[in-house]
């Protein structure tokens, strides 16, 4: 009964509110999703269905609780690249770094954009200049850099983010569908 009691203490302490991105289980996920075709991947899944349970407990014990703590999951997709279509119609190649993500611009110019673990901060490397662009305050607002080089501390919410579009623009924010 003691033995009992502590592990659910334990259990309960460790994962407490760490519901994290359950990494191990979304990569075993995804490489299924990805084969052939439906057939293939119910077959599949059918086969190694324990193979779910492993991972989701490992995940859930383990990982999602090194990731709560850390602020990393031990198995995040670094190195991994996706193609993002951009605004303007052009493709990006988006590549998961340890500390942000590296840019490639459809003319192989690359931008970097950093997180600094130590000031709570993003910031952009272009062509070796860096730039902060914001910080999470303790608070839990958003101190964000204006392209004018000054401040301004939002919640962050859908308010916080129509108060620096606004600021950003000149008072201008047109929405787009």
């Amino acid at each position: 009964m003691k033995k009992t009691f502590l592990c659910l203490v334990a259990g309960a302490v460790l994962t407490t509110s760490c519901i994290g991105s359950f990494g191990l289980f979304n990569k075993l996920l995804g490489w299924n999703k990805g084969l052939s075709n439906k057939f293939v991947n119910e077959l599949v899944f059918i086969v190694i269905s324990p193979a779910y349970g492993v991972a989701s407990v490992v995940d859930l014990l383990v990982l999602n609780t090194v990731e709560f703590w850390t602020g990393s999951n031990p198995v995040a997709k670094v190195g991994h690249v996706d193609n993002v279509w951009g605004r303007d119609g052009k493709m990006y190649a988006v590549k998961t770094l340890k500390n942000g993500y590296e840019v490639t611009r459809p003319t192989g110019d690359k931008v970097y954009f950093v997180y600094n673990k130590k000031d709570n901060s993003w910031s952009m490397e272009e062509n070796g200049v860096q730039k902060e662009l914001f910080r999470y305050n303790a608070d839990g607002t958003v101190k964000a850099i204006l392209p004018n080089g000054e401040s301004l501390d939002v919640a962050a919410s859908e308010q916080g983010m129509y108060r620096l579009r606004m600021a950003c623009n000149n008072g201008t924010f047109f929405a787009m569908n």
